[in-house]
């Protein structure tokens, strides 16, 4: 059997993206979706990605459809950032909407993109990514002294950092270091992700200031460890930095893969706006 898909990034963090919307034809049923993204996400043997997005049709009225997100090691994300993106680019670029804004059941709530044009051109999406969640219970972090996780210790590997915690549907931990780039992310990360004061896991940003508008930002994420870039991180790190008196709510955060806009508004809702490209469409062997 053959499996059409297309394959999209949004500043370096790529993905296989499934068209399930006609569930008679559609080219892998819900049940294999993790195996699916274990297999085809290896970039030895596979055709190598950060994860797999699925477009469905929605289970409620709300919204226009369903996204849903599969890490290359089968576990299903609540949300992604770079991932919704490319999502909505895809229904746009490909004729599934003709509409510019519409709606996304995600794991997280439901999402609002919007194709940001230029003299008819697309040149990336915009997205509301809704509130960001700061108490302990709902990210959820344990062994809390307080209801939010605003510069508090965690200790990893014999030393101890300061971390600050945020939801954007799925959860993440900030850590604000001198030097992002040479910070040991690779030998360190996944002990946070594993922590035992992360219930359900976490995705951890090790970040760097550079100036009140301008953050520079590098992630493990929960279930694929280090990628090129992270929507929802991103999003975390801006919160993140504002609540620290860091930031103002508006910044640039640059990402190993590219840069993203974002601001917390007044509102209190997120906006995340960058790029999404296609990389190629093709056929795997099911």
């Amino acid at each position: 059997m053959e499996i059409n898909f297309t394959k999209w990034q949004g500043c370096g963090n790529d993905f296989l993206l499934l068209d399930c919307l006609e569930e008679a034809e559609a080219p892998v049923r819900p049940e294999g979706y993790a195996a699916f993204a274990q297999r085809v996400c290896d970039r030895h043997y596979g055709v190598g990605g950060d994860g797999v997005l699925v477009v469905e049709r929605p289970t409620t009225s709300e919204a226009d459809f369903r996204m849903r997100i599969f890490n290359t090691d089968g576990s299903e994300a609540e949300m992604c950032g770079n991932g919704i993106r490319c999502f909505a680019r895809y229904l746009y670029d490909f004729g599934r909407t003709g509409k510019q804004e519409f709606t996304v059941e995600t794991g997280a709530g439901i999402l609002v993109p919007r194709i940001v044009l230029e003299d008819g051109k697309v040149t990336g999406v915009r997205v509301d990514m809704g509130e960001p969640r700061l108490k302990a219970t709902e990210i959820p972090v344990t062994g809390c002294s307080s209801e939010r996780v605003i510069e508090q210790p965690l200790e990893v590997a014999g030393q101890t950092y300061d971390m600050t915690c945020v939801s954007m549907g799925n959860p993440h931990c900030v850590i604000f270091v001198d030097d992002a780039e040479s910070f040991p992310i690779q030998e360190l990360g996944t002990l946070f992700e594993h922590h035992e004061r992360f219930p359900q896991r976490t995705n951890t940003e090790f970040v760097t200031v550079r100036d009140s508008e301008h953050l520079r930002m590098r992630v493990w994420e929960r279930g694929a460890a280090v990628t090129l870039a992270c929507g929802t991180g991103s999003c975390a790190t801006l919160v993140a930095a504002a609540l620290t008196g860091r930031t103002g709510r508006r910044a640039e955060v640059e990402l190993d893969g590219g840069r993203l806009q974002v601001e917390w508004a007044a509102d209190n809702h997120v906006f995340m706006t960058g790029p999404a490209e296609l990389v190629f469409s093709g056929v795997v062997q099911g």
